[in-house]
């Protein structure tokens, strides 16, 4: 039986009360606590605490997964998926109904797809990759479909991943037109969970490489950290911006469709030595979503985007789906290699990065030239990616850097102008049911910079004009 920590056991034992309450309607559990062990009191106002408590009401006669042991105190007993019997294991397993007792012999079992599960990641791996996967996603309706049966769909996904049998499922396309018109990807909930695990075990161990300069896609180096970081970098080449200094902006053509898999895949590799984590990231990233694809929103849209920002346009193994954990992974291990020539063999002091927007910074544009010109030569060479010339600006920077939607010049910030004009269009136009939202995030992003009270009081008087209420600060929006 594989150890359950008491976190684990919790946090989905409430899922189950959760769905007791919803199918039952039950005015008290029947039950007992939880922490104190004592019995409950059966006044109707004490219904809230249900998510410490189950009903011994509904008690099957077995006392398998998720089943309530009366000898408990009606409390849930939740159990692992047992291991599966296979040749080469030997298991053997005593209960009663006062408790449980595994002793489980196993020896060296290959899975079906010919590589060793070797105990690669355990049941609370995958309660915490569900857990992460849900943060933001919780009210969609794949997320609750998943949760309806909690349980079962973790305990068959740990059984398809252990046995080797998983396969990434169907994936939805819908178009976008903000900032631009591209396609988004979104994998199946499931699959995005397993994602999740993936990204756990072997995100760390190259995040712990990657330069500070690096700041997209990582916990803790968000579009804040980045507009602060360059801030401090201009403040520095500049000296408090007494001095002339200059900055290179650069671009990556059609960044994700035009990754080569084969290229990321070797960089990946050289980190992950084990044969299951190596596996399931090559099914990850080799995986082609196009067949089964499920397209929704706009389909005229869909077919205005260019066929070189298209994933349908090209080769099978070429291009990322935007949207989905692995792709922004992949894209910072790929170019954490022209982070690491830039910073190391070109020995550029003052260099930030942003996905595929980067920033160089030098007194000299000559200097900056002959770096472009190096790096232009490089990217294809080594990472069969290039430059979109018409995104290359070199410019003094006291007119103004624009990076991560904001524009820093000298002693100030503020917000992009499209993005201040494209918010005040959204927010007279959307449905009202959406305006409290994105009215927030707008805001969020605009106390980011610090000369944004004009442009927070124009978004306030916006939303104002919709009926809904602001702070003195103009920095929150009340429904």
């Amino acid at each position: 039986m594989l150890p359950l920590s008491f976190s684990t056991q919790r946090l989905l034992h409430e899922r189950q009360a959760a769905r007791a309450r919803a199918r039952f309607s039950l005015v008290a559990p029947l039950g007992t606590a939880i922490f104190t062990g004592g019995p409950t009191d059966t006044r109707t106002t004490d219904t809230e605490q249900l998510d410490l408590f189950t009903s011994g009401a509904v008690s099957p006669a077995s006392n398998g997964q998720g089943d309530v042991d009366s000898a408990n105190g009606g409390i849930f007993v939740l159990s692992a998926p047992a291991t599966p019997t296979t040749r080469g294991s030997r298991t053997s397993t005593t209960a009663t109904r006062t408790g449980t007792t595994r002793a489980t012999t196993t020896g060296a079992v290959p899975s079906a797809a010919g590589y060793p599960f070797e105990g690669a990641f355990s049941y609370d791996d995958l309660v915490a990759a569900w857990l992460e996967c849900r943060r933001a996603k919780r009210t969609t309706a794949a997320a609750i479909a998943f949760e309806l049966d909690l349980e079962a769909n973790l305990t068959a996904l740990y059984d398809t991943l252990r046995g080797g049998t998983w396969r990434p499922g169907r994936s939805v396309c819908f178009p976008i037109h903000r900032p631009k018109n591209r396609e988004v990807w979104a994998a199946d909930f499931p699959d995005r969970v397993v994602h999740h695990l993936l990204y756990r075990h072997i995100g760390p161990r190259f995040e712990r490489a990657f330069i500070a300069d690096s700041c997209a896609c990582i916990k803790g180096r968000g579009t804040l950290y980045g507009a602060r970081r360059l801030k401090a970098k201009l403040r520095s080449i500049t000296r408090n911006w007494t001095r002339r200094a200059w900055y290179l902006k650069c671009d990556l053509a059609n960044f994700f469709p035009s990754i080569k898999k084969d290229i990321l895949s070797a960089r990946l590799d050289a980190k992950i030595p084990e044969p299951f984590w190596h596996d399931l990231a090559h099914r990850i990233l080799f995986h082609d979503p196009r067949p089964t694809v499920d397209l929704r929103g706009d389909q005229a849209r869909l077919a205005t985007i260019p066929p070189a920002k298209s994933l349908f346009h090209q080769p099978a193994d070429h291009g990322l789906p935007i949207g989905n954990l692995p792709s922004q992974f992949g894209a910072n291990v790929l170019l954490d290699v022209l982070d690491q020539h830039v910073k190391h063999q070109l020995r550029v002091r003052h260099y930030i990065r942003y996905v595929d927007d980067f920033i160089l910074l030098h007194e000299s544009p000559q200097q900056l030239n002959a770096w472009l010109a190096d790096i232009a030569a490089f990217l294809p060479r080594e990472l069969g990616v290039r430059l979109n010339p018409a995104k290359t600006i070199l410019q003094p920077v006291d007119r103004g850097v624009d990076f991560v939607g904001h524009v820093i010049k000298p002693h100030r910030t503020t917000l992009r102008r499209r993005t201040l004009n494209d918010a005040l269009n959204r927010l007279q136009t959307i449905p009202r049911a959406d305006v409290y939202a994105a009215a927030n995030s707008y805001l969020g992003l605009a106390r980011q910079a610090s000369h944004s009270h004009h442009d927070r009081a124009r978004i306030c008087n916006a939303v104002r004009r919709r009926g809904f209420a602001v702070n003195h600060q103009l920095t929150k929006v009340y429904p």
